[in-house]
């Protein structure tokens, strides 16, 4: 099989899990009423949607994008007005006058009953949940996905490329990774480098231990987990901690309650000379843009289930989305933060640019 005859094979099983999630937002959005609110309405925005519901107006712009995404929903380019035709009201609207109605075949069963009620009462309340609340099976399952990456990119095409990082690891660097879940990439890089110390942070209960589970196993003395969150990091010369070489963020700053925050506790607690490694979803910051990824409606689909939901599950909170960070964004919180040097490395990965940053 060639290169591109395996990323064809892949698309294609990622379409499956597309269509796993988008079950579940076509069942929300069938429990919910939004196809009732939207059959006959013609184009509406969040906003009138919000009006017409009762239900939060952030949420449903996430959900709008992801059934247009999926093109269940008809919408303009920019992505701010959303109509249900009159095909798509038959099947997904008219419960009780049309013979093609399917909304009642859709359970949400990408998720537990219990995490499907709390997802439909987020809409109403606008206040997500956080990652613990997801369920175990969640810290699993992003497990599975970033442990083959931690091996295959993470250690021999990313270190590598990030200027002298690679040999401050070798002699005994420190590095923390904040929003480390289980702990995937840390572990590869605290077997790979044993003379370093590496400090695991996430505020997931559940992540955490199956992180000093998994470190236990693998018998690595040179971890240490603990709950906590990115604004808990300790500056740099606080008592005796000299700083950290290189700390990371995979997937995790659109997913953060204060990613401004975080940003400024990274910058403190970085050493002189230290590296910031971001990894954060690929996308191009437009509706027309991201129209070309042929996964847009499993990204929306996540965002309601997980990252924007997290993001939201403090009162105030930033609720970016999946989304939420295309580059000129993440070079915005960057600087802000008073970092000065924001470097974009692109490996090719389908899903996700590497950001190194330095003050």
């Amino acid at each position: 099989m060639t290169a591109d005859a395996a990323a064809l094979f892949a698309l294609r099983v990622w379409q499956y899990k597309q269509g796993e999630v988008v079950s579940l937002m076509i069942h929300l959005g069938d429990r919910l009423g939004l196809y009732r609110a939207l059959d006959g309405a013609g184009p509406l925005s969040p906003a009138e949607l919000a009006e017409r519901t009762g239900l939060a107006e952030r949420w449903l712009r996430e959900w709008l994008r992801g059934q247009a995404a999926a093109g269940l929903l008809v919408t303009d380019d920019e992505a701010g007005r959303f109509e249900l035709d009159d095909d798509g009201a038959q099947v997904l609207a008219r419960e009780t006058s049309s013979l093609l109605f399917a909304g009642g075949a859709f359970s949400g069963g990408a998720a537990t009953p219990e995490v499907v009620d709390a997802l439909a009462d987020a809409f109403r309340t606008g206040r997500g949940l956080t990652y613990d609340q997801l369920g175990p099976a969640a810290a699993h399952q992003t497990e599975r996905m970033l442990a083959p990456w931690a091996r295959l990119a993470l250690l021999p095409r990313l270190v590598p490329a990030l200027a002298g990082v690679e040999a401050r690891l070798r002699d005994g660097g420190r590095v923390a990774d904040v929003g480390c879940g289980s702990g995937a990439a840390l572990l590869a890089l605290a077997e790979a480098f044993p003379a370093g110390r590496f400090d695991g942070l996430d505020p997931s209960g559940l992540a955490i231990a199956r992180a000093r589970e998994a470190a236990a196993t693998a018998g690595l003395t040179n971890t240490r987990f603990e709950v906590a969150r990115g604004e808990d990091l300790t500056p740099a010369g606080t008592g005796d901690h000299p700083g950290y070489d290189l700390i990371l963020t995979f997937d995790c700053l659109h997913d953060m309650t204060r990613p401004d925050t975080v940003a400024r506790a990274i910058g403190a607690a970085l050493a002189p000379g230290g590296t910031w490694l971001i990894r954060e979803i690929r996308g191009s910051g437009s509706w027309l843009g991201d129209q070309k990824n042929p996964v847009l409606a499993l990204m929306y689909g996540f965002s309601v289930v997980s990252c924007m939901s997290c993001a939201l599950s403090e009162p105030g909170g930033a609720g970016l989305g999946t989304l939420g960070l295309p580059p000129p964004a993440v070079e915005r919180l960057c600087r802000d933060a008073g970092f000065t040097d924001v470097r974009l490395h692109d490996i090719d990965d389908p899903s996700n640019l590497y950001y190194e940053v330095r003050v």
